[in-house]
């Protein structure tokens, strides 16, 4: 679960980095932090490359655009994202219902141990969340467990999963990185219509395909990679593609 903060006083914005990492630690290896922003305008560039699970936003922000507002465009971006909203003034948290917003939890800055105790009820809420999401048939997310950590990738960026050198693991390729983990292909092969089993060794996803060599039975995805067509998987994969497309 990546996690961005966005707090604009200094030692506040360490004291959570250090107590999630702390959590993450001893509770929760999934979880990570990607960004420590002081200013909104850190959050927006981070968004217009790369999504997070979880923003943990200070409302009174020092800045023209305050947490509600920085919310507002983070939810144009990613419904899905759990937001937590951090306070020095409690009787603001009423605003989150005028504008709409969605808020997982509030933490009100008062002591020291009440933010770390609050702070790690909302992060265990937040992975709660986070696990539920992956495992939803609507979320369009493929789930898969590496190690200790649980991941959760989107469809539209996995290209393809293989089968791994190593005994009953798989490997995932995907636009923001490549991972091991134990199962079986045929686990995923029903998990979206964009994914075709082209091979007993590969998976593909059907949107990442660019070009289908017949005489030479191969397909190669939008990552540059080149996959092994089986005669049986060149019956379909024509008509699958064009069904894609």
């Amino acid at each position: 679960m990546k996690v961005v903060i966005c707090e604009d006083d200094s030692l506040q914005n360490q004291a959570l980095f250090t107590e999630i990492n702390n959590y993450a630690m001893f509770h929760e290896p999934s979880i990570e932090v990607v960004l420590c922003a002081k200013k909104p305008d850190e959050v927006l560039k981070y968004l217009k490359q790369h999504k997070a699970d979880c923003y943990i936003l200070d409302i009174e922000l020092n800045d023209d655009m305050d947490g509600m507002e920085l919310a507002m465009e983070i939810r144009k971006n990613d419904p899905l994202s759990t937001i937590i909203f951090i306070t020095t003034h409690a009787d603001r948290l009423k605003l989150t219902f005028t504008y709409k917003l969605a808020a997982l939890d509030f933490i009100v800055k008062d002591t020291r141990e009440q933010i770390s105790s609050q702070l790690r009820d909302a992060l265990q809420a937040a992975f709660s969340k986070y696990k539920q999401i992956g495992q939803s048939e609507q979320a369009a997310m493929i789930q898969i467990q590496i190690g200790e950590r649980i991941k959760n990738i989107a469809i539209d960026d996995v290209f393809y999963i293989e089968t791994s050198s190593t005994p009953h693991k798989l490997t995932l390729y995907e636009k923001n990185g490549i991972y091991e983990f134990y199962g079986k292909l045929s686990e995923y092969e029903q998990l979206d219509a964009s994914f075709y089993r082209c091979h007993k060794s590969y998976l593909i996803n059907l949107q990442h395909v660019i070009e289908f060599d017949k005489k030479e039975r191969f397909v190669q995805m939008t990552n540059g990679a080149v996959c092994e067509v089986s005669f049986r998987g060149m019956k379909d994969l024509k008509k699958k593609i064009s069904l894609v497309y």
